[in-house]
């Protein structure tokens, strides 16, 4: 809910336009001073401040002034006397969002409110998404969230994963690398209560301890060198939704600490202030190691282990729901061919049982990866087993260069199945005469086209002569450039 701060010294006005807030839905705090404001605001965040401009001790301006050290952005609207207009003016000249004049109507209150909480809500989410280094299209990608496979070890999974979300408490997700533990952390953001906040995750192990407490928790104006402004952390920009840390059994003991606090007294300081915040913040952690037995060695806190894995949940690996493959990997082919502007590829079954039969030590990351890459330099619509085979004994990306070309692995046929090879030995011609080439690495099947020899044939023939164009050219009959343009 939208949070409003009203200061005022009288406190028939304060009232008055706390209830007019009210009944508009807002969540209305009070404060009768500037000093009283300050107090409030050092505990908590709000969305919108309304204030007056003629106050004792401490006047409006002076409590912009106060406000715009803790934060820069933060919509501050003043009410004036028709006399103080161009205090109010000035006002805005230091940055305050709009002034009302008194007396007005409960109208131009409630439109000058809802334009400066829509003004801080872009502002915030701008933060936000520089924040998480997120585009701003993020939403087009929500797919990529999705927890695809219907067998029975995801049915069972998904069914665990909807009750987590639909609950407040925090979250530990354990699995192997590239299991998709972020995935089901932003699908339980996504389908719970807290779906319209901000999600922002943090990889654990990317940054340096001095500079994981700032991204975490912020910092104030000088409080390092380079802090040359107030900057808000994660827990503070997600306040309401969800801090998804990654990788958290990398954090130093200092800040499991620190962590630990947050979970327990929901607050926390920036570094280089000593004045506790209060926070709204879901915490969701993954982890791919054994945090019981990190605990038994002493590197991370027993306690915080307990604060964290209230709701625990085991991401399993590939290898355990195999049968989700087929619909995983169309999945991903379809989302290349969304990102690329590109006809979706489809699997070929020999394709689609090679890759079921496959152990996954890297899990869906290394399916994704192959499917896009075959994706990408397959030039059919549809992939063969010929293509995949390679990629799943350890070749492709890193094929030494006799032995790949321009990126791609050369298929080495003596590795495939026995469904896929044939005996069909293809001949590349040579260079200046001389014996052709029978290069027992192109497979040849009954359903390969013209392209897909011809393709084969430039690519053994470019093996054949290590890679050098010219010499391939001359042996295949072509120009350097056509088969430039057809590489």
């Amino acid at each position: 809910m939208t949070r409003i701060l009203v200061v005022d010294d009288k406190e028939l006005m304060r009232d008055s336009v706390a209830t007019a807030l009210s009944r508009a839905d807002y969540s209305v705090t009070s404060a009768s001073s500037a000093k009283a404001a300050m107090e409030k605001l050092a505990e908590r965040s709000f969305d919108t401040v309304i204030t007056d401009l003629q106050m004792p001790e401490m006047s409006g301006l002076d409590l912009l002034r106060e406000i715009r050290r803790l934060d820069e952005q933060l919509p501050v609207i003043f009410m004036t006397a028709y006399g103080t207009v161009q205090t109010a003016v000035e006002a805005m000249k230091h940055s305050a969002f709009d002034y009302i004049t008194k007396p007005f109507g409960g109208d131009v209150l409630l439109a000058t409110v809802k334009r400066a909480v829509e003004h801080g809500r872009l502002l915030k989410e701008n933060q936000i998404l520089r924040a998480s280094g997120t585009p701003a299209g993020a939403r087009a990608q929500a797919d990529q969230h999705a927890m695809i496979g219907t067998g029975p070890v995801m049915n069972r999974f998904k069914e665990r994963l909807a009750r987590i979300a639909d609950s407040h408490g925090t979250v530990l997700v354990s699995g192997e690398s590239g299991s998709g533990k972020e995935v089901a952390a932003r699908w339980i953001h996504e389908h719970s209560p807290r779906a319209r906040m901000p999600f922002l995750a943090i990889n654990c192990v990317a940054l340096a301890t001095s500079l994981l407490e700032s991204e975490l928790f912020g910092h104030e104006k000088g409080a390092f060198t380079g802090a040359d402004r107030l900057r808000k952390g994660r827990f503070e920009l997600a306040d309401g939704g969800t801090v998804l840390l990654d990788e958290i059994s990398e954090i130093a003991p200092g800040i499991q600490a620190k962590l630990l606090r947050v979970l327990q007294e929901r607050c926390f300081e920036r570094v280089g202030s000593s004045t506790s915040r209060a926070i709204d913040v879901r915490v969701i952690a993954t982890t791919n190691r054994d945090l019981p037995a990190e605990v038994a060695k002493g590197s991370f806190r027993q306690d915080l282990f307990f604060r964290l894995s209230v709701l625990p949940l085991t991401m399993p690996p590939l290898r355990e729901h195999v049968e989700d493959v087929p619909e995983l990997a169309q999945h991903f082919l379809e989302h290349v061919a969304r990102r690329e502007g590109k006809s979706v590829k489809v699997l070929e079954p020999e394709a689609i049982e090679l890759l079921k039969r496959y152990p996954w030590p890297g899990n869906v990351r290394e399916l994704q990866n192959i499917c896009e890459r075959a994706a990408v330099l397959t030039t059919l619509g549809r992939i063969h087993a010929s293509l995949v085979a390679p990629w799943l004994n350890g070749e492709g990306a890193a094929a030494p260069a006799s032995a790949a070309v321009n990126g791609w692995g050369g298929p080495d046929v003596r590795r495939m199945p026995a469904a896929v090879r044939t005996s069909a030995v293809m001949e590349v011609p040579p260079v200046g005469g001389g014996e052709s080439l029978r290069c027992p690495g192109i497979v040849c099947d009954g359903d390969l086209t013209l392209a897909d020899v011809e393709r084969e044939v430039i690519v053994a023939t470019l093996q054949r002569n290590e890679g050098h164009r010219q010499r391939s050219a001359t042996a295949l009959g072509i120009g350097v450039r056509t088969l430039g343009l057809k590489l």
